[in-house]
């Protein structure tokens, strides 16, 4: 019985980016070329528009920050909604 044709290897198919990969990198370059056109026209007055993530909790924030002094000015979610959020993880063991 010959079975080199059932052992021979099969080149892997080309692996592809998923199109949900691609459409969320497309949104994510929609959304800062957007706040970087807020920040030019001057919109916010002397603020500008930022968007980070919490180191702590990993969750996106949006602040408005002073452009001279760097002060946040507003920050959504407010800080101690996220520390609320970091105290009511489980603890991992």
């Amino acid at each position: 019985m010959d079975i080199s044709s059932v052992t021979r290897s099969v080149p892997a198919p080309a692996q592809s980016v998923p199109a949900e990969q691609t459409d969320k990198a497309a949104q994510a370059r929609d959304v800062v070329q957007a706040v970087k056109a807020l920040n030019a026209s001057e919109m916010f007055g002397d603020n500008i528009l930022e968007f980070q993530r919490d180191s702590e909790t990993h969750r996106m924030l949006i602040r408005v920050v002073n452009r001279k002094t760097k002060e946040i000015v507003s920050q959504i979610p407010p800080d101690y909604v996220l520390r609320l959020a970091e105290s009511l993880k489980i603890p991992k063991e």
